[in-house]
């Protein structure tokens, strides 16, 4: 058994969390997270400086709530890890100081968790009370589907976090936006339509107002099966002028459901019919969807009612839903991994971490 300390700051959320790492599963004993959605909503999306200044303030606040949360003194983890790519670099700076900090003080072990590796573990995590997932228990090859904000990745999965090679995301990898991700798509378009940042939930939310998905028909780019990429760039011009026509006419306000319903089938087709080609593609035994978009409704809907016909033998894996948006569970979760793999940094070493945009190791 190990506990971790996870700290996680890599965007617009600033979150430690505690996890107790065991044979077969891995415990959330606490995870604090402070969003900072209220902060860049005025400016419809994530100031960097905004975002790197609030982390300062709160980082130390949210890792102490999170060991008294979890009723572990910090002399008594195991490890510490810290995401240091890919995000912004100011916001990241701010984790990876905390982290080497707590690291050099308490003469404890130092793990670098790449962002996407960490949304990739989220499908391992349990809170308290609830029936693990049971990683050996777990079928594979698995398709893991990474649908953030900022990402949109296919990974074929053929073993346990434990066999994970430390290049895993580079060579696991069998498909990608090209350009905006699947995260940005619902957000790009949410700005259009008036909605507050994040946009993403307020089209699910409307879309549920009974608006038709078929009401408008907007593009699918990359339809053909040569390639598992994915672009998402033509929707927001597509949507954009949809809205506008509409406005016109003066029927914006009481088409917006059906445009939301329309927008949000055009991602979620996107996405499954991707997801989809990989899966048959690879023999995939099962499927897992982490990151923000995870959350989505029409998206769940969509894999909980096709997942049969894909070939699949169980229902797709989910994160629950509060490991789906970022958070340091996971970070922790994906530090867990590597230290008991031996990958992590010691004194005086931790001290040469550094913070990367790039997704690129």
């Amino acid at each position: 058994m190990s506990l971790i300390l996870g700290i996680e700051t890599s965007c617009d959320e600033c979150s430690a969390a505690v996890v107790r790492y065991q044979p077969d599963s891995i415990e959330v004993l606490s995870c604090a997270t402070f969003s900072q959605i209220a902060l860049h909503r005025p400016y419809g999306g994530v100031v960097p400086e905004i975002a790197s200044r609030n982390h300062l303030e709160t980082v130390n606040p949210m890792i102490e709530r999170a060991l008294g949360e979890a009723g572990i003194r910090p002399d008594k983890l195991d490890a510490i890890a810290v995401t240091n790519r890919p995000g912004l670099v100011g916001a990241l700076l701010v984790g990876v100081s905390a982290g080497k900090s707590m690291a050099y003080a308490l003469g404890k072990p130092l793990v670098p968790v790449h962002h996407l590796e960490g949304h990739a573990t989220s499908i391992y995590l349990h809170s308290s009370g609830r029936a693990p997932v049971l990683r050996n228990d777990l079928p594979y090859p698995m398709l893991v589907a990474i649908v953030s904000g900022g990402h949109t990745n296919l990974h074929l999965v053929p073993a346990p976090p434990e066999l994970w090679p430390l290049d895993f995301l580079k060579r696991s990898l069998v498909g990608r936006s090209r350009d905006d991700a699947a995260g940005e798509a619902f957000d790009k378009t949410a700005k259009v339509l008036g909605f507050p940042y994040p946009g993403g939930r307020w089209i699910d939310e409307t879309a549920a107002q009974g608006g038709n998905p078929a009401a408008f028909d907007f593009p699918r780019a990359l339809p053909q099966k040569a390639t598992l990429d994915f672009s998402f760039s033509g929707l927001k011009t597509a949507v954009a002028l949809k809205a506008e026509e509409l406005r016109k006419a003066g029927t914006l306000e009481a088409r917006l459901p059906d445009l939301c319903a329309s927008t949000q089938e055009a991602i979620v087709d996107a996405l499954y019919a991707k997801i989809s080609l990989a899966v048959r593609e690879n023999r995939c035994q099962a499927l897992a969807i982490v990151g923000g978009v995870a959350a989505n409704s029409r998206l769940r809907d969509r894999l909980a009612n096709g997942w049969k016909s894909l070939g699949l033998v169980r229902p797709p894996i989910l994160p629950e839903m509060t490991y789906c948006t970022d958070n340091a569970a996971m970070i922790a979760g994906a530090g867990a991994f590597r230290f008991r793999q031996g990958h992590f940094l010691r004194v005086p070493e931790t001290l040469t971490l550094n913070a990367f945009a790039s997704p690129e190791i």
